[in-house]
């Protein structure tokens, strides 16, 4: 299984959740957990998905996200699994 990591902030609004479910599960891309919180108005949230069976590349898939946390007044940022363990170990 590939996993990657998809981290959402911006002010809180109606459909955030919900338009990103979407647009993965447009692009074969399984939720395997979600974590969020909303903390004086702004949303923050955390996501690991499968990629095993996405439908497109991980570039299209990391800028596609972008381009709909613009849509949503958002930043979507993606990371693949391998590369966030990396960054992030000591």
């Amino acid at each position: 299984m590939k996993k990657a990591i998809i981290t959402v902030l911006g002010k809180d609004k109606v459909g955030i959740i919900a338009k990103t479910c979407v647009y993965l599960a447009d692009k074969d891309v399984n939720v395997l957990e979600i974590s969020q919180t909303i903390v004086e108005g702004f949303f923050n949230m955390i996501m690991i998905v499968d990629i095993t069976n996405t439908t497109c590349e991980l570039s299209e898939l990391a800028c596609g996200l972008e381009t709909l946390g613009e849509e949503i007044g958002v930043i979507i940022k993606f990371q693949r699994e391998e590369i966030f363990e990396s960054m992030h170990r000591i």
